[in-house]
């Protein structure tokens, strides 16, 4: 295998991993490379036709300048985005982050097969090249973390499956679904699928279902107060949401007050344009499922109230639970030297894990820095914190 040398390698060409390559490579004399075709899991893993949560102004990437943001994007390309932003134009977007902040020679679409350390880090890629870094940075996305109730792991993935599997729901088209969840991703499916024609039913595991309303009512009208009490990326309820948008203070929290503001900030919710878009769309609350089984080419459940449902197709929109086990790139021998709680790693300052030089971002930092690492918006504290970090140690 041939060798090649970088000071930083970067795994994962999405929000973070991106805006992590254009603070380190604006910091002069380091030699990055990044690995993962840019925006990849925003292209291919959501469905054609979402719109993204996340308000307008957190949907910035970082970079260190703060020019190239979604309203420089409009400017230099003369586009006109929508709010909220569409999921083709964030993609777009995103591509012409890279574009204008990292050239496109530091961009290797390889995919890494296995990190190993020994001194330096040994990238080895698909293609049996290697690639040797002095520091690794994983932003490698929360992919594998999708997560399936257990009662249907037994199904076969043409009855059951992930709602991060499908870029294209028209295939359901005059099909009957049934969507389990009640967070945006599950939401925002069943409209889109009753839009495309599919016979669709929502099942909640709660009682009600959760609107975001944060800058409506009196509050909107309360301006200055709104601004004091939510943060711009508005994750969080009130107050808590100036907590979260400060992950240097909110790491210093108790860990039980950290744990309890991480459940309100997470909670499954949707965005208030939804409903509008849900009008029709059958739910049923207090919904648990105790059976799924396969019955004559469909999916028969059972509820634990006894009730029954059958469906062409079972859409799991049950979301994500962080497990870096899942990064197959990651052997044990490197897994076991990780402090971990949970499937989370415990990180430093500027992200570094307890093995020197080997860093997480995005999500599986969220235990070390707060629910906002799970956001776009976390790349405006995590990007130039890395960076930092890596400065610091080399000098």
């Amino acid at each position: 295998m041939r060798a090649t040398d970088c000071d930083v390698a970067i795994i994962g060409a999405g929000p973070y991993g991106l805006s992590a390559a254009a603070h380190l490579h604006a910091a002069d004399g380091l030699d990055i490379r990044i690995f993962g075709e840019p925006m990849s899991f925003w292209e291919e893993q959501m469905p054609r036709g979402m719109i993204l949560r996340s308000p307008y102004v957190a949907s910035n990437l970082a970079d260190p300048e703060r020019a190239l943001t979604l309203d420089g994007y409009q400017e230099q390309t003369a586009r006109q985005l929508p709010q909220p932003v569409a999921l083709e134009q964030f993609v777009d977007y995103g591509r012409w982050f890279q574009q204008q902040s990292v050239p496109g020679a530091h961009v290797d679409q390889r995919r890494v097969l296995r990190i190993e350390r020994n001194g330096s880090f040994r990238l080895d890629l698909a293609d049996g090249d290697s690639v040797r870094a002095d520091r690794a940075i994983v932003a490698a996305g929360i992919m594998p973390f999708a997560w399936a109730p257990p009662e249907f792991r037994g199904l076969p993935a043409e009855l059951a499956s992930h709602s991060s599997t499908h870029r294209d729901l028209g295939h359901f088209r005059g099909r009957r679904v049934i969507v389990i969840g009640g967070g945006q991703s599950a939401l925002e499916s069943a409209a889109l699928l009753r839009e495309l024609g599919a016979d669709v039913e929502v099942l909640v595991r709660r009682e009600r279902i959760y609107f975001l309303r944060r800058a409506r009512g009196v509050l909107h009208r309360l301006g200055p107060i709104t601004r004091a009490i939510f943060a711009p990326a508005e994750v969080g309820p009130a107050g808590v949401s100036r907590l979260v948008s400060a992950p240097d203070l909110y790491r210093r929290l108790p860990r039980s007050l950290q744990d309890r503001f991480t459940v309100r900030s997470l909670r499954p919710a949707g965005a208030a344009w939804l409903q509008e878009r849900l009008e029709g769309v059958p739910m049923t609350f207090n919904a648990r499922v105790v059976e799924a089984r396969e019955q004559g080419g469909q999916v028969e459940l059972t509820l634990a109230d006894t009730s029954q449902r059958r469906a062409d197709h079972i859409l799991l929109a049950t979301g994500y639970r962080v497990d870096i086990a899942g990064y197959g790139f990651l052997p044990h021998g490197l897994l076991d030297r990780i402090a971990r709680v949970g499937g989370y790693p415990r990180l430093r300052p500027g992200f570094e894990s307890s093995v020197p030089g080997l860093h997480f971002l995005g999500a599986p930092a969220a235990w070390s820095f707060g629910p906002l690492m799970r956001f776009v918006a976390g790349t405006e504290f995590a990007a130039p914190a890395l960076t930092r970090a890596v400065l610091g140690r080399r000098h």
